[in-house]
């Protein structure tokens, strides 16, 4: 589930999850408490810094390539985004066409809170294009920045709704791999499909390769369609060898960064240089305050 729904900010997420805690120590107001309260705020900075130092780290070190000349591995990618095919993908909810779609539906409680009754994202492939060549952008398990986010109201109902939209400048950091035309073209497999597709056409085959017109094939007849089924996949297989390579970027089997965002690279190091600091900067904190609740008398 987790990989279903991208994470967006988890920064931002985890601070809440940090001013709940510093809430509930008020609330409760014992020295217990807040040790308890102070402490988990701690913990939860300590893997949020690291956190934001990887995705900090990632973006400043990886050099930009051009599609054309990118290596095979982890590189990063900026150029334009356009629809993959000719169908266009239209958003969930505002049925606008995109290139990328995540939305979230709540519903007002009794309690006056908000829960999540649907939620969810789109998983079409998508084409990145930077002057120098096209790359296909698969999204599954990235983690997925938009500044294009829509959020409306309707009766007790709350929509939110981020896209991705044609010719965005789009900004990719991922594992780069370059598939030929024939690759994975097996040709025993063709050979196979091929000969098992004339035999459903029986009456085809035999006015082929019966020579002798007795109703059935022999050996040598036998051997004469195997030979012709041997050149149509030997056909086949230089026409997908004809092909042009295409470009994919997807995520990294290593377990690196895999982001993907409309935001330049310049803003998202900032971002995460500020939510790295901001971190680290609780964790010190919340030492600070379990010191200071220990001194107090209670």
């Amino acid at each position: 589930m987790m990989h279903a729904l991208r994470r967006q900010y988890a920064q931002l997420i985890t601070s809440g999850a940090q001013l709940l805690l510093l809430f509930v120590g008020f609330q409760i107001g014992s020295r217990t408490g807040w040790l308890v309260c102070l402490s988990l705020i701690a913990i939860i900075s300590i893997p949020t810094w690291l956190s934001a130092l990887k995705r900090l780290r990632a973006i400043r070190d990886t050099p930009t390539s051009r599609i054309a000349s990118a290596a095979q591995g982890y590189v990063e990618l900026v150029g334009l985004g356009t629809r993959f095919g000719d169908i266009p993908l239209m958003s969930k909810l505002r049925h606008l066409p995109c290139l990328w779609y995540r939305y979230r539906v709540e519903e007002r409680t009794s309690e006056n809170k908000w829960h999540i009754v649907d939620k969810g994202e789109s998983p079409d492939s998508f084409v990145l294009h930077d002057g120098t060549g096209d790359c296909v952008i698969d999204p599954e398990h990235a983690e997925i920045v938009s500044k294009h986010r829509d959020q409306w109201q309707e009766g007790s109902y709350r929509y939110t709704e981020w896209k991705f939209i044609e010719q965005d400048s789009l900004y990719v950091l991922g594992h780069f791999r370059t598939v030929q035309g024939s690759e994975g073209f097996d040709s025993r497999e063709a050979m196979n499909n091929l000969l098992a597709e004339w035999k459903r056409n029986m009456p085809a085959l035999l006015k082929r390769f019966d020579l002798d017109h007795n109703g059935e094939l022999d050996m040598d007849e036998w051997f004469l369609a195997r030979q012709a089924a041997k050149r149509e996949v030997a056909k086949m297989k230089r026409e997908a060898e004809a092909q042009p390579d295409t470009h994919i970027i997807a995520q990294p089997r290593d377990g690196k960064l895999f982001l993907i965002s409309n935001l330049t690279p310049e803003k998202l190091a900032r971002r995460y240089f500020f939510w790295s600091w901001a971190h680290l900067v609780i964790f010190f904190a919340a030492l600070g305050g379990i010191g200071w609740v220990m001194k107090q008398p209670y």
